[in-house]
């Protein structure tokens, strides 16, 4: 008995040592040379807009753009200063922090109603919500402009007569058009949470408040962290609403101070090469810092469900 298993280790070491057949190596040079193409098609006009920033538009002017030379910091420094980059920073802090959090708290609330309890209008406010955002902005920009206008504000407020050229009114337009979004992640992700924390929270007294801040907002802060870091990233990227809704220029957020750096006639590039850099420039921090979150939270509602 002690040979014939013997003999059998000696045949499974033997097979487990024999070469498999042989892989396929084409195809995987085949994919990673159409990867490394396509992440060149992404980053060179990124790479080129960044290497004119530091260049004079005098010299590009006289050698043309396919060049070398001319290096310069003035687009910067003047992009910062015809720009007015920052109030526009102080701007965009203003707008995104509050309507982050907003959206983030209304639609982890919302979220918690719709994956706690079973009531029969649950999927038709989800349906809702998700149908909302498939409304293009422009549809809505005359009823929205003419909303605001007749919408006023008290003084304590804000300056404005109406939330027509106000802060809160950007802030509100942002939650509005991103609380689906959030939504639908969050009760996906909240729909995951196991039954019986909330049955022994209900045994030992908890009422809903308690259970929706006490058990589910700490369980669920990888998936706000990660959508935290993706509003962030929309919401101070937005351009439209505030152009349309902000008419006063010491309002504007960074990224409608861009406009700014165009002349009516004459647009240049480099310089404003220069301003989209320094835009750019927070988005690119708040990404390295949080990779991790922003990365998941593009897959987290995929995953959870």
């Amino acid at each position: 008995m002690t040979e014939t298993v013997e003999a059998a280790r000696i045949a499974a070491a033997a097979s487990a040592r024999r070469p498999g057949p042989p892989r396929r190596r084409g195809p995987r040079i085949v994919l990673h040379v159409f990867l490394t193409v396509i992440a060149l098609s992404w980053v060179f006009p990124l790479a080129w807009a960044v290497l004119n920033s530091f260049r004079d538009y005098a010299y590009t002017a006289e050698h043309g753009y396919v060049s070398f030379g001319g290096f310069t910091f003035d687009n910067y420094v003047n992009a910062w200063e015809r720009g007015n980059f920052g109030q526009g920073f102080l701007n965009s802090l203003i707008i995104t922090v509050p309507a982050v959090v907003l959206v983030l708290f209304l639609a982890s609330c919302t979220a918690f109603v719709l994956a706690r309890f079973s009531y029969w209008f649950n999927l038709t406010l989800l349906g809702v919500f998700l149908a909302a955002n498939l409304l293009p902005p422009q549809a809505l920009l005359i009823p929205i402009f003419r909303l605001y206008r007749e919408i006023p504000l008290p003084e304590w407020m804000s300056d404005s007569e109406s939330l027509l050229g106000s802060y809160w009114g950007l802030i509100l337009i942002n939650v509005a058009f991103q609380m689906g979004f959030c939504t639908f992640v969050l009760s996906n992700y909240m729909k995951t949470l196991p039954k019986e924390l909330y049955e022994s929270a209900e045994v030992d007294g908890a009422n809903v408040w308690r259970q929706y801040w006490q058990i589910t907002m700490p369980l669920c802060r990888p998936a706000l962290a990660a959508l935290a870091v993706l509003q962030t990233t929309w919401i101070y990227n937005e351009f439209f609403w505030a152009t349309v809704l902000i008419q006063d220029f010491d309002k504007l957020p960074i990224t409608s101070s861009l406009n700014n750096l165009r002349g009516q006639f004459f647009v240049d590039y480099n310089l404003l090469s220069a301003g989209s850099v320094l835009v750019a420039l927070p988005v690119l921090i708040v990404f390295f810092v949080l990779q991790k979150q922003f990365v998941s939270g593009l897959t987290l509602g995929s995953t959870k469900g």
